[in-house]
């Protein structure tokens, strides 16, 4: 069955889903996953997003949505005015994959105080995008749920625990995936759930021994 967003398509600024409003919401993702406001930025372009971007405003949608601004913004024209007016500092340059989706970016983001986050993902169509690695770890998610990722020591129990902590809350795991270096070391837990996660929630799954660092992407309403 057809959802009525594959019939119609997203409402967005721009001539192109994929290169418009699908590289808005990369750009969102990052800053979102970085967790406070992007100082600078360093932009691959991959397949058609290199070839063909400059001309579908691909720099541009990926600018604005570091900056914060959704697919339907009026402003994203004139991203690069505003990144110089909020001290957003950019650079494009062509990556280098292999096997990528035509439709691919690789940012490089920091804060104000040096914390970095890359990210790789892929425009597919409709507006709708795919997370495929954060900090070279190999992941996959879309956005389209509400996201939990995790950075924790790989420990017997730890997902028990942090599931249980979500069932208490009332949230539903929509999709779930684990990677990790090795037995014992650091691991990357991604949490795709049905249900907004509350911030007392968050907090408690925080103070979990074990877990280093959260992030949590709240999807567009």
């Amino acid at each position: 069955m057809l959802d009525i967003f594959d019939i119609l398509g997203p409402v967005m600024v721009g001539p192109s889903s994929s290169h418009t409003a699908g590289a808005v919401r990369i750009g969102r993702m990052a800053r979102t996953l970085l967790g406070q406001e992007p100082v600078q930025a360093e932009i691959g372009l991959y397949g058609s997003f290199a070839e063909t971007g400059e001309g579908h405003g691909t720099d541009r949608a990926l600018v604005a949505g570091l900056l914060g601004l959704k697919p339907d913004d009026m402003e994203i024209p004139h991203s690069f005015q505003l990144a110089q007016e909020r001290g957003l500092r950019f650079s494009f340059y062509t990556a280098r994959l292999r096997e990528a989706h035509p439709n691919t970016a690789v940012l490089t983001v920091e804060d104000q105080n040096g914390i970095r986050l890359e990210m790789q993902a892929a425009s597919t169509g409709g507006g709708r995008i795919r997370v495929e690695k954060l900090n070279g770890v190999e992941v996959s998610f879309t956005g389209i749920f509400n996201t939990l990722i995790l950075r924790h020591q790989d420990i017997a129990g730890e997902i028990a625990n942090v599931t249980r902590e979500l069932a208490d809350a009332g949230i539903n795991i929509a999709n779930m995936n684990l990677c990790r270096d090795r037995r014992g070391g650091d691991a990357l837990t991604v949490i795709e759930t049905d249900q907004k996660i509350p911030p007392a929630a968050r907090i408690r799954i925080e103070r979990l021994p074990g877990i280093r660092r959260i992030t949590y992407y709240e999807k567009e309403d």
